[in-house]
């Protein structure tokens, strides 16, 4: 939760007075109040809500909630001349899209100078991982030349003077000496170039996702007009923040111009046009227990920002949490009221019994936490990249259809996650040893899935030291099936994941239930980990 502060005074201004009943429902929206005084509202917002991280952004969203206000779609601005922003093939290898859009006709003030820093700061730290996946720009027209060329330099090739820093310096000074350059330094390990926004002028606007210059790279209230650019690895998560700062934007008042961005495939920026999504009354009324109508769900629907027409929904596009129908069952959920459903008791009567593939899984989580192994989870999905360090040939993809993030495809193991854990803790102390029971995924390749996806129950664990070897997975796995009253043999494999000679295949009455074995410096070096590891993975429904 991000807690988000705003100017009582300010929201009621737009709102209506805040009293008991509306505190209320402002909790019922998904929004708890933390705070409220006289001079402050406090609310907290979770992740999937970045559109509500600034006072603009929640009055949006609380018109047609608490007062049954339509709102009106954003306008938009074909692009004038030399609104564009041309992508050099030398920032692909480091920073390869942008979104990006011209604001005009602004009239600021310091309050919302302080809300536009604030959104920005709040995207950067929550929805955009601490800047890593995504940077966000904010430059004054009247300070830059159009277009705008966004591309890479070498470090020591690039020279500005960062905001809030007394003298030009040049791309490694800024990650040594700036303290911003200093906190995120590490976004450009190892790349030989930094991405860089430069004008008509050759002038360097910013080093994202670093800092911008000081120059061009600080609003004012004299600024009536601004550039605004968002740059990271996946582009529908890029223009998705777009829109939310456009929404702000317009909301403020200003006039939206999109820009054509330049690079393989052309397009311009922002997009503002609504998402569809069908969504059936009978699986509405199903999931909710409700027996509403076309017109009661578009009802509910627009009060949550959502048109509804004959069976679709039209999703605003500053909205980021819909990715589903089922999404668009929980907004119906809002707008009907929590306080009006009646509680019911199931009529079923049922023995409860624990799942044995549960028992299994609880009862290897404490034998290897008792010999000092931590235990992780991880999330379901992984990219295509993650997949192809372990195994540059691995072709059984299970994509997630339009998928909003990198994050694109079903997991088909655990050994990349244990992976990716151990990678990005490779400045932590050793050794490490971790472990993690968790589904996997897999194309079906029996016909007893519906889906055509078989979901397999899986445990992986992985040792790192300087010194770790063959015999002390081996010790962990003779020790596992011991306490688990099993038998288990060793029989030699090949696996390219593992070093010849020190990987086995894991034998359970004639079946092989997993792998075992060192870990090749080839798939090391993929991951960036320094130090020898030993893993195995088992199929604990095998096991079984």
């Amino acid at each position: 939760m991000t807690v988000v502060s705003m100017n009582r005074k300010e929201v009621e201004k737009r709102i209506g007075k805040i009293t008991d009943e509306v505190e209320n429902k402002i909790a019922m929206f998904g929004t708890p109040v933390e705070s409220l005084t006289e001079d402050e509202l406090q609310i907290d917002v979770t992740p999937n809500r970045p559109d509500l991280l600034s006072l603009h952004g929640f009055v949006r969203a609380m018109l047609p909630y608490l007062k049954d206000q339509k709102l009106k779609p954003i306008k938009i601005n074909k692009p004038e001349k030399d609104y564009k922003v041309v992508i050099d093939k030398s920032v692909k290898s480091v920073r390869p899209f942008t979104a990006c859009a011209i604001v005009k006709n602004l009239k600021l003030d310091d309050s919302k100078i302080k809300e536009l820093v604030e959104i920005q700061e709040k995207i950067h730290t929550t929805f955009a991982r601490k800047r890593k996946k995504l940077a966000i720009g904010i430059y004054p027209l009247d300070k830059i030349k159009l277009p705008i060329t966004f591309m890479a330099k070498k470090p020591e090739e690039i020279k500005f003077q960062p905001l809030e820093f007394p003298r030009e310096i040049n791309g490694l000074q800024i990650l040594s000496q700036h303290p911003t350059g200093r906190e995120y330094a590490h976004l450009l390990d190892g790349q030989d170039k930094f991405p860089i926004f430069m004008d008509a002028n050759k002038k360097i606007m910013s080093m994202p996702p670093i800092i911008n210059s000081n120059d061009t790279g600080r609003i004012t209230e004299e600024t009536s007009g601004v550039f605004i650019e968002c740059s990271g690895f996946n582009l529908p998560y890029l223009k998705k923040v777009l829109n939310i700062l456009v929404a702000v934007f317009a909301d403020m008042g200003g006039d939206i111009y999109q820009m054509k961005i330049e690079d393989k495939e052309s397009y311009l920026s922002p997009d503002l046009s609504y998402e569809k999504v069908k969504l059936k009354l009978d699986d509405v009324n199903r999931t909710l227990g409700l027996k509403l109508n076309e017109k009661e769900v578009k009802k509910y629907l627009e009060k949550m920002q959502i048109e509804y027409e004959n069976g679709v929904a039209s999703v605003p596009p500053f909205r980021t949490d819909i990715l589903h129908w089922i999404d668009l069952v929980g907004d119906i959920s809002i707008g009907y009221g929590f306080e009006n459903f009646v509680p019911e008791m199931p009529q079923i009567s049922t023995i409860a019994e624990e799942d044995s593939t549960s028992k299994t899984k609880r009862k290897i989580s404490e034998i290897l936490t008792g010999l000092g192994l931590l235990e992780c989870s991880s999330y379901h999905l992984n990219t295509k990249d993650e997949v192809l360090k372990n195994d540059s040939n691995f072709k059984g993809f299970i994509e997630v259809e339009e998928s909003k993030t990198e994050y694109n495809v079903l997991r088909p193991d655990l050994f990349t996650n244990s992976m990716k854990i151990l990678s990005e803790n490779s400045d932590s102390s050793y050794p490490q040893k971790i472990f993690e029971t968790g589904d996997v995924f897999r194309l079906d390749k029996t016909g007893i899935s519906d889906s055509g996806v078989s979901e397999l129950s899986h445990l992986v664990i992985s040792l790192s030291d300087d010194k770790i070897n063959f015999t002390e997975i081996k010790q962990i796995l003779d020790y596992l099936f011991k306490m688990m009253n099993k038998k288990y043999s060793l029989v030699e494999g090949v696996n390219d994941l593992f070093i010849p000679g020190r990987t086995g295949k894991i034998m359970v009455d004639s079946i092989e239930v997993g792998v075992i074995g060192e870990v090749s410096p080839t798939v090391l070096k993929n991951w960036g980990i320094g130090m020898p590891v030993v893993a195995l993975e088992m199929n604990i429904e095998k096991l079984i």
